[in-house]
């Protein structure tokens, strides 16, 4: 049967109260590869809780429970096989710097319900406020396989772009452990398909598949470590689109390209949190699998960042 668009727009906000603490954080970004070297300084960064710094993707698990992808199939009028469920895309807007512990609203309804025909796609929007106002919304884009053909709009193009023409400005690889799954599903995600070899075989894999918010978590990593001098606080925006699946054990080649003229900004365009004058602007970034000849798994990524 297919979705009731109509019914999923039209359902109120569903509101829940999540909190985090330092344990949360360091096992998040544990279950993205952070930690090795474990003694290096910049590493501790994401690991030490005497230096623990937040990396703003940590938002998408903040408070446990099940991502927004899996949230978005309870709402009214959503009614499918999980084993048909693929998440499309991700996209995130800081407010402020999120904190290593805190507690906060979380207000989760779908803004958006396409018909692609042969597939449905919803977005499920969560805006994130605490005692002091906004902290972050994110949207999670769901791709629902055999769900369309109810007439409604089609919505944009779900092709992801080429990645720029010329040669990326950096290139990082960054090797995944062979149970990097079973590690980041700690953090909330329980899907079978990122563990149950029986249940990936019935979606269609020929084995557990890496959860995308993984492999997103691990390119923001990179590119902070790689072009934002390690400070998680200069990211404002990040978003991508999934483009392809990811192996645990996998090594992910991050291209990354910087615009050439920077945006000055000073302290009055982020607050008075931003520490003075920098630069601002937009990173674009491609990521690929290594080993099966550099084949896409995240498209038209890009890192806004002050």
């Amino acid at each position: 049967m297919p979705i009731d668009a109509a019914g999923a727009l039209g359902a109120a906000p569903r509101v829940r109260e999540i909190a985090w603490d330092h344990k949360d954080v360091q096992l998040y970004h544990l279950g993205i590869g952070a930690g090795r070297p474990a003694t290096d300084p910049g590493e501790l960064r994401y690991t030490l809780e005497s230096r623990l710094h937040v990396l703003p993707s940590f938002a998408t698990v903040a408070g446990g429970g099940a991502p927004g992808v899996i949230r978005a199939l309870s709402v009214p009028g959503v009614d499918v096989d999980l084993a048909h469920v693929l998440h499309g895309g991700q996209r995130l807007r800081l407010h402020r710097a999120v904190p290593v512990r805190g507690r906060a609203t979380a207000a989760a309804r779908v803004v958006a319900a396409y018909d692609k025909g042969t597939a449905a796609v919803l977005v499920l929007r969560t805006e994130v406020t605490d005692a002091d106002g906004p902290l972050w919304t994110d949207e999670a884009e769901v791709y629902v396989r055999g769900e369309g053909g109810w007439g409604g709009e089609r919505g944009p193009s779900g092709r992801p772009s080429p990645p720029p023409a010329e040669p990326a400005d950096h290139v990082a690889e960054r090797a995944l452990r062979e149970d990097q799954a079973l590690l980041y599903r700690l953090s909330g995600d329980w899907n079978p398909l990122h563990a149950d070899p029986e249940f990936a075989a019935r979606a269609g894999f020929e084995r557990p598949v890496l959860h995308g918010l993984c492999s997103y978590g691990a390119t923001l990593k990179t590119v902070v470590d790689t072009l934002l001098d390690g400070d998680v606080t200069r990211v404002r925006a990040y978003r991508t689109r999934f483009a392809g699946v990811v192996y645990p054990g996998e090594t992910l080649r991050v291209r990354m390209w910087r615009p050439a003229g920077a945006e000055r900004y000073g302290a009055e365009r982020y607050g008075a949190e931003s520490g003075g004058a920098g630069e601002a602007g937009e990173i674009r970034v491609a990521v690929s699998a290594v080993e099966r000849d550099d084949v896409p798994v995240l498209a038209d990524a890009v890192v806004r960042y002050g």
